[in-house]
C-alpha cells in the first residue's frame, strides 16, 4: 500500500514536472524566438538594398545589424549569388542548414522570415533567414533582389534557464515524495489495523473463543466488514451454544434413561432365567415365546449397559484404572470367558512375554468387541494377533508408558469374510451406523465399535479399520507402551 501510494505520488510529481517543463520551455523559447525574429525582420526591411551590391558597404551594414541584435547580438550572414559576406571573420556559417536556405529562396518575393532551431556541437542555436526586397515607387509591389540575409543566435542562456527549471522540479519532487510517505504510512496503518484485528479475532474464534468481537467504528468498507464479522460471530455463538445445550440434554437423557432401565432390567433378567429353566416343560409355542423374550431382554440389557458406558465417555467421566499385565494372558482370558475357544472359529497368535500397563476391564472390552464383530459380520477363521512394533508409532505418544519399552503394542483382529465396503470404512466407528440402510435390526447394540474406539483413545492409542489384500476385514489397535 505504501509503495502504491508513493508510486501515485511519484507519477503525479513526474507528470506535473513534465508538463511544467514543457510549457515553460515552449514559453521561454517562443518568447526569445519571437523577439529575435521580429527584430531581425525589421532590420532587414531597413537595409535599403541598391543594386549592384557593394561588398564593403554590405559588410558594414551587416555589422550594424549584428550589434542591434535582440535579445542578444547576432552573427549575420548575407548571400547574393556567389557573393558571401558576414559580420564575422568567416563568410559562411556551418549552422545554417540547406533546409533553411531552400525555404528562404522559395520566398524571395515576400519579406517573410524563416527560422529554425539547430543544435550544433551540443550548443543550441536559433537561425533566421529573410529575403531582401525593394519597393519600386510606381506600384509599391515588393520585388526580389536575390539577396538573402541570415542571422545566427546562440540559445545557451535559454537552455541554462530550462535546465535550472528541470533541476528545480526534480529537487522539489524528492521532498514531495518524502512528505507523501507520511500520509501513505497513516493510510496504510488505518487500513491494516482493522485487518490485523480481524485476523486476531478469526484466530481467537478458531481457538474456541466464540465471544470474540471487533470494535467497529466509522462507515467505510472495513467497518462494514467488522460489523458483519461481529454479527456472524454472535450468530455462530448462539448456534453453538444451542447445539451444546441440545447435546448436553441428549447425553443427560440417554444417561438417565439407561440408569432408570437398569433396575427393571435386572428383575426382568432374573425372571427370564427362571423361565428359561422351565421352558422345557412348556408347550412348543410357549417355550419359543419364552426364549424370544429372554433373548430380547438380554439384548436390551446389553444396549443399556453400552448406552451408560458411552454416556460416561461423553461426560468425560471415564477413567483408567491401569495395572501392569501380561497382554497374551489378558487376550486368552477374554476369549475363554466368551467361549471363543474353538480353533476352527478363532485362532490366537499371541506374542509371549509382552507386558503393558493397561486397564484390564477396558482392554477386555476392546478385544471382545473386535472379535465379536468379526464373528458376527465376517466369516471364520478369525485371527487375533498380538505383537510389539518397535518402529515409529502411529499413535500420538506423549511419553513412554510405565512399562518403559518405548514401542507400540499392536492388537490385530482379522476375518475371512467379504470385507468392508470402501464407502462404509469411514463410518464403521460411528454410533448406530448401519452399512445396510434396509436392515432395521442388528444383533448388537450398534455401539460396540464406538466404545472400542473411546477405550483405545483413553489408553492414548488408535484403532483403524481396513481390508486385507487376500480378503476379509482387519481391525488394528495400536497402544503406546
Amino acid at each position: 500500500m505504501v509503495f502504491a501510494f508513493l508510486l501515485v505520488a511519484a507519477v503525479g510529481c513526474g507528470t506535473t514536472a513534465a508538463l511544467t517543463y514543457r510549457a515553460a520551455r515552449s514559453a521561454v523559447l517562443e518568447q526569445t524566438q519571437n523577439t529575435a525574429v521580429s527584430a531581425f525582420r525589421e532590420q532587414v526591411d531597413e537595409l535599403n538594398v541598391s543594386l549592384p551590391l557593394d561588398e564593403a558597404s554590405l559588410r558594414e551594414r551587416l555589422l550594424y545589424i549584428a550589434r542591434l541584435g535582440k535579445p542578444r547580438p547576432w552573427r549575420v550572414y548575407a548571400e547574393y549569388g556567389t557573393l558571401r559576406v558576414s559580420s564575422t571573420d568567416r563568410p559562411t556559417s556551418s549552422v545554417l542548414t540547406p533546409e533553411l536556405r531552400a525555404r528562404a529562396h522559395a520566398r524571395e518575393g515576400t519579406p517573410h522570415t524563416s527560422f529554425q532551431r539547430v543544435v550544433k556541437g551540443g550548443t543550441p542555436y536559433l537561425t533566421m533567414a529573410v529575403p531582401a526586397v525593394f519597393l519600386p515607387e510606381k506600384d509599391g509591389t515588393a520585388q526580389p533582389t536575390g539577396l538573402v540575409v541570415y542571422a545566427v543566435m546562440e540559445l545557451d542562456e535559454e537552455e541554462a534557464n530550462i535546465e535550472a527549471m528541470v533541476t528545480a522540479a526534480r529537487d522539489g519532487a524528492l521532498p514531495a515524495l518524502a512528505i507523501a510517505l507520511i500520509p501513505a504510512l497513516i493510510a496504510a496503518r488505518s487500513v491494516l489495523r482493522p485487518v490485523r484485528e480481524l485476523r486476531h479475532a478469526a484466530r481467537s474464534m478458531g481457538r474456541g473463543r466464540l465471544d470474540t468481537r471487533i470494535h467497529a467504528k466509522g462507515s467505510d468498507e472495513l467497518s462494514d466488514l467488522a460489523r458483519t464479522f461481529n454479527e456472524s460471530a454472535a450468530e455462530l455463538e448462539r448456534s453453538v451454544t444451542e447445539l451444546r445445550r441440545a447435546e448436553a440434554r441428549a447425553r443427560r437423557f440417554a444417561s438417565d434413561v439407561s440408569h432408570e432401565l437398569r433396575t427393571p432390567l435386572a428383575g426382568m433378567l432374573a425372571v427370564t432365567e427362571v423361565l428359561d429353566e422351565d421352558a422345557g416343560t412348556l408347550d412348543s409355542d410357549t417355550a419359543r415365546a419364552v426364549r424370544l423374550i429372554s433373548a430380547e431382554t438380554v439384548k436390551l440389557a446389553v444396549l443399556v449397559e453400552d448406552l451408560m458406558e458411552i454416556s460416561r465417555f461423553d461426560a468425560r467421566a471415564a477413567e483408567l484404572h491401569t495395572d501392569e499385565v501380561d497382554v497374551a494372558d489378558c487376550v486368552r482370558k477374554t476369549l475363554s470367558s466368551r467361549h471363543w475357544t474353538d480353533p476352527e472359529q478363532v485362532h490366537a497368535a499371541l506374542g509371549e512375554g509382552i507386558r503393558a500397563r493397561l486397564d484390564p476391564r477396558r482392554f477386555d472390552v476392546v478385544v471382545a468387541n473386535l472379535v465379536g464383530n468379526a464373528l458376527r459380520h465376517g466369516r471364520a477363521l478369525v485371527t487375533v494377533r498380538v505383537y510389539v512394533d518397535d518402529g515409529a508409532p502411529e499413535a500420538p505418544v506423549a511419553a513412554d508408558g510405565p512399562g518403559g519399552s518405548g514401542g507400540t503394542l499392536v492388537v490385530q483382529v482379522s476375518d475371512r469374510g467379504p470385507g468392508i465396503h470402501p464407502d462404509v470404512l469411514p463410518h464403521v466407528f460411528e454410533r448406530f451406523y448401519k452399512a445396510d440402510p434396509a436392515r432395521t435390526r442388528s444383533t448388537g447394540s450398534g455401539l460396540g465399535l464406538a466404545i472400542t474406539q473411546e477405550n483405545v483413545r483413553l489408553h492414548g492409542g488408535t484403532v483403524r479399520a481396513g481390508n486385507h489384500p487376500a480378503g476379509g476385514a482387519v481391525f488394528t489397535v495400536r497402544i503406546p507402551l
